[in-house]
């Protein structure tokens, strides 16, 4: 039995398909399917079932699943523990962000690129379910994420610094020169809101179900759109006040509710390997200016 057979059945037991898998793993289908053939032989069982339409793994194969998986994980981690050996001079960093956390991120980025140029970094920008996801399939190596409502199973939460829900709008408005908004005074006009499942609507949703007659214009899940909205109309939006920093164009007002905090945070896999390239990025991260002026404003 080899690592790469292994890695070919999983692949293959996430697609059901063999053209697809094949295609994902840059085999060709015929190779593939002779890879799972001797993986079946070896273990005396079939593994999947197989028709002219469709692929099903067998009660066998639902067997191997997890534990494969943990295998190729096992396997993962040694690569990662070999690579680090490289004096962080070569290697992968990925980093899952929601879109929200994103403006928090550029900073580090760039310091980090400039200080470490033979890393290379794979951002995934997803709502946080999807990360967790990511995360639990070592998709990415953490997440840069405000906390959730519920914790994630199997996921542990380390706090880079604390922000708060506010309205958005552009400086001309006429909120603009309030200095904290109830729900009430956001009643009168129209509000372009976040998605639902994104964070800060949840968020928003948890404390405002109570609060009826809101006039929701639109609801997008793409947040730079959304702000580029905000700064070219009258429409007011709910974000955690982090998502606008060095924009220009629009303006933060706390809002006047109960429990009105976000708090960013490092979510990790609970007893993962951390990578030193993971490691020092956290480190810039936590040194950075958008990171620093929150920490400061909550002293």
């Amino acid at each position: 039995m080899e690592l790469r057979q292994i890695r070919y059945f999983v692949r293959l037991a996430e697609c059901l398909s063999f053209s697809e898998a094949a295609r994902s793993l840059c085999i060709t289908q015929s190779t593939l399917s002779q890879q799972i053939k001797q993986l079946e032989n070896e273990f005396d069982t079939l593994l999947f079932e197989r028709t002219s339409h469709s692929v099903a793994l067998t009660e066998a194969g639902r067997e191997l699943l997890p534990v494969a998986r943990k295998a190729i994980s096992a396997a993962d981690d040694c690569r990662s523990r070999i690579d680090d050996l490289s004096d962080m001079k070569c290697g992968t960093l990925n980093i899952g962000v929601t879109y929200s956390f994103s403006p928090i991120l550029t900073e580090s980025i760039v310091t980090f690129m400039k200080m470490y140029p033979g890393i290379k970094l794979n951002v995934l920008y997803k709502p946080m379910s999807e990360l967790m996801e990511a995360l639990r399939r070592r998709e990415v190596d953490f997440a840069l994420a405000f906390r959730p409502l519920q914790p994630a199973e199997g996921v542990e939460s380390h706090i880079l610094f604390q922000s708060y829900l506010a309205a958005i709008v552009r400086p001309t408005h006429s909120l603009a020169s309030h200095s904290r908004l109830s729900l009430h005074d956001l009643q009168p006009y129209d509000l372009a809101l976040p998605a639902r499942g994104l964070q800060a609507r949840n968020a928003f949703d948890s404390v405002a179900s109570y609060f009826t007659g809101m006039r929701v214009r639109i609801e997008l899940n793409e947040v730079n759109i959304l702000l580029r909205l905000i700064g070219q109309t009258d429409l007011v939006t709910i974000l955690a006040e982090a998502t606008i920093h060095n924009i220009a164009g629009v303006k933060a007002i706390p809002l006047d509710i109960p429990d009105n905090t976000m708090t960013g945070c490092v979510h990790l896999l609970t007893d993962s390997y951390r990578k030193r390239s993971m490691q020092e990025f956290l480190r810039i991260l936590s040194d950075s200016v958008a990171v620093r002026e929150r920490q400061n404003a909550w002293l």
